[in-house]
């Protein structure tokens, strides 16, 4: 009979033992976690260290197993166990594990049967559905529900742009709906993100960047501060890397909370928009010595997570412990992990914060070839999805514009937020870096031929001021999240523009509208992929908080009632987004121009003038190439003037035939209908007369 044939397969799947009442079998050691078969419900989990392993199943919402059935011996292969039950109903149980082994801290050995320890390849993770509540929020146990996503796909097919066409729209899945000014039925959840694609397609964007949505405790740590509620609201805190966060699901019944993300993804990219989700391989929420033991702790804690000679935990995240990710174990984990997101998902992307952690090796120190992160740049399953470092840890490891790469990975560039900040609000000296970081960052990113596809340019994202309180609040005011404001970074690079906060005075205002503007349009004009907060295109605030972390309220929230307040920043943000759109050279290189141009030249302050002195305040940039399909010229002049006085500019000489059109300038109220050219004053022919802190755009016209 032919190995395969139905007989073969029901004779392969009948029961060979009976433990605790339950007809078990050897299992499918290679199909790690919990999973459906003919039958019944194989279990596979693998440990180093445990001498045994037992198998808990649980009722719905019970905290005390109804069964336990130990692995049998033979039921290990190596270091791994398999087994399948039968007659399990998959929507009836919840289950996790006890691993028995050697108790030795200084060993990294933390094996208690007594524990329940959740699966780590669980696709779904019980009791966490409902936000912010919670039996027993100090209690730290986790179960593991069996999940099968039943989804079609039909004929998908992922948008694949290109890095540097990437125009990244970073937002929180409960923040961006979760205020009743959002207007949506199902606030704060991957349902209420889909119910908003019409804006995001009218804004312009195409990828979403989701803050963590792999299933954290949002209950970790609450507290109450001055009568309000703290959570760990952003997520970075994992608990179960193979699950989403099924508090963001507006539907909560079984199997359901992956089927509403794998709608949320598919019609995001049928109309355009690519998913990048934002992963936390760099610590979990078990913590330091002091923190809970319900995952990998106790499974084998001496692998997954670096550990000191005396077995305490090193902490380059910041939040506790670190990921062991170069062990092979961890490797093949985050491989894994990965390649089910894509293939399960198909998200197009990921964010990986504080990557600088996946190249240490195990005793913490830098690697120069980490092979997780050159893994990763090679899988073949993962061959076409962006991977995307924050190149830095909270160890001191700052790698922007030396991550090892493979030419496969970008970066989030701290460089272009920090100098774009200080070059916007008029520091001295910082001229020759905003030139640098406009042009697509080839001093960082150029010498190793990885081009504009590296660089993901940002002034804003979660982490620190929005836009709008960029230039509002000199210093942060995180006094609400209770730590007295010690927490939070204090190099903001931010003005207040001469009134902390808030102020009714107009030319203060009206200054600060245009420095919005300026950051807008420069970042919409900086070669590489863009990226910026949600909200910041309606001037969405945080009241001064630049550390809003724990904030679940309208700190954190997006207001929408400030799109109509701020009309004209958000048409002025269409406005950027279509012409970044509509012209590739500002996104990188297209050609060679026809009338001879070069690629990039500088014009700081009079034609063809590259020369920039400390006390340079005013640039000029031009990108020359050709527009989409090669048709003909595409010719842009970007003028900055971050002075506090007026400064003439000198645009480039043009040929016969061809004239200069001033498309977008910041010293005036953006509509529909503003003509900009104009409006804008020229002293001659070919320059123009800038006011104080504004930017300029011209583009090159046949007539």
């Amino acid at each position: 009979m032919l190995h395969g044939s139905p007989a073969v397969e029901k004779r392969y799947y009948a029961p060979t033992d009976e433990v605790a009442g339950y007809k078990i079998r050897p299992g499918k050691f290679l199909r790690n976690g919990a999973t459906c078969v003919e039958g019944g419900v194989n279990f596979t989990i693998h440990s180093n260290g445990a001498t045994a392993c037992n198998l808990c199943l649980f009722h719905i919402g019970e905290d005390e197993p109804y069964a336990i059935i130990p692995f049998p011996e033979s039921y290990c292969l190596g270091n791994t166990y398999s087994m399948v039950v039968f007659g399990l109903n998959p929507a009836e149980f919840e289950y996790a594990y006890q691993f028995d082994g050697e108790y030795d801290v200084r060993k990294g050995l933390l094996f208690d049967k007594t524990k329940y320890i959740l699966d780590p390849y669980a696709k779904s993770v019980a009791s966490q559905g409902i936000w912010g509540e919670k039996k027993n929020p100090s209690v730290r146990v986790y179960k593991g529900r069996v999940a099968d996503s039943g989804y079609d796909w039909g004929n998908f097919k992922n948008t694949s742009l290109e890095p540097k066409d990437m125009i990244i729209y970073e937002m929180h899945v409960r923040g961006f709906t979760m205020d009743e000014s959002s207007g949506v039925k199902h606030r704060g959840t991957y349902e209420g993100i889909r119910e908003k694609i019409p804006y995001l397609l009218e804004l312009g964007v195409n990828a979403v960047e989701l803050m963590p949505i792999f299933e954290f405790d949002e209950m970790e740590d609450v507290r109450v501060v001055d009568g309000e509620r703290l959570l760990n609201y952003w997520g970075y805190s994992p608990v179960c890397f193979f699950a989403p966060n099924a508090a963001y699901a507006s539907d909560k019944a079984f199997n359901k909370v992956g089927n509403e993300l794998r709608s949320l993804i598919h019609e995001l990219n049928s109309n355009g928009i690519e998913v990048i989700l934002d992963v936390v391989f760099n610590h979990t929420a078990e913590g330091n010595e002091l923190g809970p033991c319900f995952s990998f702790k106790g499974i084998d804690n001496n692998i997954y997570y670096m550990l000191t000679p005396d077995g305490k935990y090193y902490n380059f995240s910041g939040c506790g412990n670190v990921m062991n990710c170069n062990h092979p174990i961890v490797q093949q984990f985050i491989l894994e992990c990965l390649r089910y997101w894509v293939v399960s998902y198909r998200v197009d992307g990921f964010r990986f914060d504080l990557a600088s952690i996946m190249g240490r090796n195990e005793d913490g120190s830098p690697m120069s070839k980490p092979p997780l992160l050159q893994s990763l740049a090679f899988d073949p399953v993962l061959g076409k999805v962006k991977l995307i470092a924050e190149a830095w840890d909270a160890g001191g490891l700052y790698q922007v514009g030396s991550f090892p790469s493979w030419n496969r990975w970008a970066e989030w560039n701290g460089r272009y937020r920090d100098d774009m900040r200080c070059f916007l609000k008029g520091d001295y000296g910082m001229a020759q870096a905003a030139i640098n970081r406009i042009t697509g960052s080839l001093d960082l990113y150029g010498k190793e031929n990885r081009g504009e596809n590296a660089t993901v340019n940002f002034l804003n994202c979660h982490d620190g001021f929005t836009l709008y309180d960029m230039y509002a609040y000199n210093n942060k005011h995180n006094e609400k999240n209770g730590w007295g404001n010690t927490d939070g970074a204090n190099d903001n690079n931010s003005w207040n523009c001469g009134v902390e906060g808030e102020t009714d005075d107009p030319e203060i205002l009206k200054l600060r509208n245009r420095l919005r503007k300026n950051a807008f349009a420069i970042l919409m004009c900086s070669r590489g992929s863009a990226m910026f907060l949600a909200g910041d295109e309606f001037c969405n605030t945080q009241f001064g908080n630049n550390n809003a972390y724990c904030q679940d309220n309208i700190i954190s929230w997006l207001d929408w009632n400030r799109k109509e307040e701020y009309s004209e920043m958000f048409e002025f943000s269409k406005f950027m987004i279509h012409l970044r759109k509509q012209h590739p050279i500002l996104r990188g290189r297209s050609g060679p121009s026809g009338c001879g141009f070069p690629e990039v030249s500088i014009h700081n302050k009079t034609a063809w003038n590259s020369s920039c002195g400390p006390d340079s305040r005013t640039i000029g940039i031009m990108f020359a190439g050709r527009t989409e399909g090669n048709i003909e010229d595409d010719i842009i002049y970007i003028g900055i003037n971050t002075f506090w006085e007026k400064e003439k500019i000198q645009l480039p000489k043009l040929p016969l035939g061809r004239k200069w059109r001033v498309i977008m300038n910041t010293e005036f109220e953006h509509t529909k209908d503003t003509n900009y050219h104009k409006l804008t004053k020229w002293a001659g022919n070919d320059t123009i007369v800038m006011c104080p802190r504004s930017v300029v755009i011209a583009i090159v016209e046949k007539y």
